[in-house]
């Protein structure tokens, strides 16, 4: 066998082992090793095993994955997500569709700082959906707009896709960071936009016995109405203040990527012992989940560096860039294909494992175009976050079903509730392929 014909075999056997069950960092590894000890003998796939886990792991620029984790649970237990959600409950309190406008914008800011869109699923079931419930919103409405919004976490600054995407395509992390902005309040405003329509194109969508209304109904003043708007506004102040030290921080060039996750971890560790929400047993087990999600990511980080050289030792990638030239492809051809195949396999496989089989066969066809790849890097973010919502696997839909803890609202209605925003992310998604600038203009400027 040729080296592209022994490449093809072990991409396909990689995703059949996938597809009946076996972990993809293990299937990954498992296939390079067979692969490169076809091509070459088992004592340099040896070799290699032992070259990918030093080089893929060593560098510094790894401590950034478990630094921004440990931040992320953090202010997650010190409760400044049900703060946020207060505040933008009260200032869209007046709005048709405002609790769902506040979820949205609530997840924004709290994105900024946890970059793990399963933690603002989680959070934001707890919070916002009871409250959505209780004035009159329908479940599939109430469950489908915090689904659809936590995948704000995975592309608004910092994000653990960025930082896997800055890895792979060897490009700096802290451009990756600050390319996702613009995109990232895009993708905000789009979602907030798609809210209003449904109230008043939509109503019965959205409100029970709503059906036969003009719009959605405002809801009934809330309990954070009686507070004044100063007292809400100073519920901000914690979290806005972790943001100016971490990203301020960040773009200002004063700290790296790794340096901002560390002084991130100590702000929201000390946020979260100032708001008396950390007991030494709530620390010991975010300190035992930091480890057990950074570990998975640096394995599959890991697990893609070897299968990276693999491919590279078959010259697949270069034989599909040759195979896409002579079909005298345009770019655009390429970037529809390439991003339908990714949405497609969001349906079966998560983000990051996804970023990882794909990524070292397109990125070479991507530099052939001459393709900015800070821009195809945020394209391929948004485009793997589809595949949070998408049935079957749609990953942040479970998270809420589990969260949500209740049979009346069947996994089948949440999948129902979140198809406007999955029409909101494919716009956004056809928006900013079109216009790279609106995510290089920031990337190059700092």
């Amino acid at each position: 066998m040729s080296g592209i014909e022994i490449g093809i075999v072990a991409v396909v056997m990689m995703l059949a082992l996938i597809y009946f069950g076996m972990h993809i960092s293990i299937a990954l590894m498992l296939v390079s090793f067979l692969a490169i000890s076809t091509l070459r003998n088992p004592e340099l796939a040896t070799r290699m095993v032992a070259a990918a886990a030093n080089d893929s792991l060593s560098s510094y620029l790894y401590g950034v994955v478990p630094l921004f984790v440990l931040m992320g649970l953090l202010v997650v237990i010190s409760g400044v997500g049900r703060d946020t959600f207060d505040v933008f409950q009260w200032l869209t309190r007046r709005i048709r569709g405002g609790l769902g406008v506040a979820t949205v914008g609530a997840n924004g800011i709290f994105a900024s700082i946890t970059g793990i869109s399963v933690a603002s699923a989680a959070v934001f079931t707890k919070v916002a959906v009871p409250e959505m419930r209780r004035h009159g919103y329908t479940p599939k409405f109430s469950v489908g707009v915090v689904a659809g919004s936590s995948v704000l976490g995975m592309l608004i600054p910092p994000s653990l896709l960025m930082i896997v995407y800055g890895v792979l395509a060897e490009q700096s992390v802290g451009r990756m960071f600050i390319a996702g902005i613009i995109p990232g309040i895009l993708l905000a405003a789009t979602f907030c936009v798609t809210i209003l329509l449904l109230a008043y194109l939509r109503p019965g969508f959205m409100m029970q016995g709503a059906a036969g209304m003009g719009g959605a109904a405002v809801p009934a003043p809330t309990a954070g109405e009686a507070e004044s708007g100063m007292v809400l506004a100073l519920k901000l102040v914690p979290i806005l203040a972790l943001m100016a030290l971490v990203l301020g921080g960040l773009y200002s060039g004063f700290f790296t990527p790794t340096e901002a996750g560390g002084v991130g971890a100590c702000g929201a560790l000390l946020l979260a012992l100032l708001k008396r929400r950390l007991s030494p047993a709530k620390f010991y087990q975010v300190l035992g989940e930091t480890g057990h999600v950074a570990v998975s990511i640096l394995f599959l980080i890991l697990a893609a560096s070897l299968y990276s050289r693999m491919l590279a030792l078959t010259g697949l990638p270069m034989a599909i860039a040759q195979w896409v030239t002579a079909m005298e492809l345009t770019a655009y051809h390429f970037l529809f294909l390439y991003l339908l195949v990714v949405i497609l396999m969001g349906c079966i496989i998560d983000s990051v494992s996804i970023m990882l089989i794909v990524l070292p066969i397109v990125l070479p066809i991507a530099q052939f175009f001459g393709m900015d790849l800070i821009w195809f890097g945020v394209i391929t973010v948004v485009a793997v976050e589809i595949g949070l919502i998408t049935p079957p696997f749609g990953i942040s839909v479970y998270t809420v079903k589990a969260a949500l803890n209740d049979r009346s609202v069947p996994v089948k209605e949440i999948f129902k509730g979140v198809v406007p925003f999955f029409v909101a992310m494919l716009v956004v998604l056809f928006i900013l392929t079109l216009f790279p600038v609106l995510s290089t203009h920031l990337a190059y400027r700092y």
